[in-house]
């Protein structure tokens, strides 16, 4: 089964290479230029969330400016989803060494699954950034840390209530703090942020389109119709930015419809309960921490549950795949569930009692398929 699984391309064309790329385009040495990008005095990085380098393609007509861009794929890393992508876009790294490993992880220091968009364990609700210091649990300096470091006005525009998040400090930590509002205000935002200084790094992040995605399903007229509301976004915040200014717009992840009958559930799924401590990760891309010696009979049980379009394997033959990077940390190592379960297709593993809106969602992402994987890496061309 394994020789199906889709293998990001780190260190040559996945999301963690554009951070460092960034850096060494804007001059600052001992980065690596994995993407080959030009030099550049200005850089301001959009990042759509949700924006699926081959939904774009399917409904370039729905975004003409953007599809007018100079344009590459890059695989967004795995898992395919906005924790570990922001992070590896923050640090330049893949999540095996970051840490992050998904939406979920379970970290048996704190005993619970973490939720780490929120911070929070899942279940209980605990605010977790006491227990599990971000700056601690993700301790190398960032790429805004090194921009700024290195004498590059460095912004961050993303949405005011992030301020402070265990995420942000983790992987957006560095440079000035310039909250949003909403999209517009974000363009604003970002604009004046581009003129600062001789140089200048912007990061700035719009999160309607995932939404959408989520919750009406990938491909919609509703997806379509917001897909036009970024390319506008893309546009104006294009010819708002400084003549020696580059922007770059990329994403976290692609998505898939994953119809009801496709979902399995576990909270009524017996056979996958059996010897399971702990569920994580998400629906497509999940994490089963198992009892003691029990790992070999749950591998089993949920290849037997579950059809062929699903890839379940140990957490060391998805080590030894790369699917994690080249490098796993003992952090990373243990956040990755003892068995590995990857859809292919179009199916989920939901908890309908634990997590029922996200269970609810047609639209999903996190495993390894190009509509999940692959990202766009666009960029304008200074003047």
């Amino acid at each position: 089964m394994s020789e199906a699984v889709r293998v990001p391309s780190y260190g040559d064309g996945a999301l963690a290479d554009v951070g460092p790329a960034l850096l060494a385009a804007l001059g600052v040495p001992h980065e690596t230029n994995a993407l080959n990008l030009d030099d550049t005095a200005r850089a301001c990085l959009l990042l759509v969330d949700g924006l699926g380098y081959q939904q774009l393609q399917r409904h370039a007509e729905a975004a003409p400016f953007l599809s007018s861009l100079s344009s590459r794929r890059l695989d967004a890393g795995f898992p395919a989803t906005t924790v570990t992508s922001l992070s590896s876009l923050g640090t330049g790294l893949p999540s095996g060494q970051h840490g992050l490993t998904g939406y979920s992880s379970y970290d048996d220091s704190v005993d619970a699954v973490i939720n780490w968009l929120a911070w929070r364990s899942i279940g209980p609700g605990e605010d977790l950034r006491d227990r599990l210091v971000p700056e601690v649990v993700q301790p190398r300096p960032t790429v805004w840390e090194r921009a700024a470091a290195a004498g590059i006005a460095t912004s961050i525009c993303t949405f005011d209530n992030f301020a402070g998040s265990g995420l942000t400090r983790a992987v957006l930590r560095g440079g000035r703090w310039a909250g949003t509002l909403a999209e517009g205000d974000a363009v604003a935002r970002a604009a004046d942020a581009s003129q600062q200084g001789h140089r200048s790094l912007v990061y700035v992040y719009v999160s309607a389109l995932d939404l959408v995605g989520h919750m009406r399903g990938p491909d919609t007229d509703a997806w379509r119709a917001q897909l036009g509301v970024v390319d506008r976004i893309a546009e104006q915040l294009a010819a708002r930015l400084p003549a020696d200014a580059t922007l770059f717009i990329t994403a976290d992840h692609g998505m898939v419809l994953v119809p009801e009958d496709a979902k399995i559930d576990f909270d009524a799924t017996p056979a996958l309960q059996e010897g399971v401590v702990a569920l994580a990760g998400e629906p497509r891309a999940r994490y089963v921490h198992t009892r003691e010696g029990a790992s070999a009979d749950v591998r089993a049980a949920w290849q037997a549950t579950l059809d062929d379009s699903w890839c379940v394997i140990d957490r060391d033959d998805a080590i030894e795949l790369g699917l994690f990077g080249p490098t796993i940390d003992a952090d990373a190592r243990r956040r990755i569930g003892d068995v590995v379960a990857l859809s292919r297709g179009n199916g989920g593993v939901v908890e309908r009692r634990k997590l029922p809106r996200l269970s609810s969602m047609p639209g999903q992402h996190g495993s390894v398929t190009d509509e999940e994987l692959l990202i766009p890496l666009l960029q304008t061309r200074p003047a």
